[in-house]
């Protein structure tokens, strides 16, 4: 774990451990942030314990369906407000 100075723009310095890496994912948890620093290729160190019995394509296909769906409930929500 590092602590970081943000500076008056809001930008802050990653530390050594964190430098180097293209991509981390950032959860803006409140009145904090959690910054997760992501492998080069996350789909081959998640082959060990992200498996399932389904194709690529059908896993396509339900995640296409779910985010249509997701999409649709937000336009209602909005149209609401």
């Amino acid at each position: 774990m590092s602590v970081v100075k943000i500076d008056n723009r809001g930008r802050l310095t990653l530390s050594r451990e964190l430098r180097g890496r293209d991509k981390a994912v950032v959860i803006n948890a409140g009145t904090f942030i959690v910054v997760i620093p992501l492998p080069q290729h996350p789909e081959i160190h998640a082959l060990g314990w992200l498996g399932s019995k389904k194709s690529t394509a059908n896993l396509k296909e339900i995640a296409e369906e779910k985010a249509s769906e997701d999409a649709v409930s937000r336009a209602r929500r909005h149209r609401q407000a």
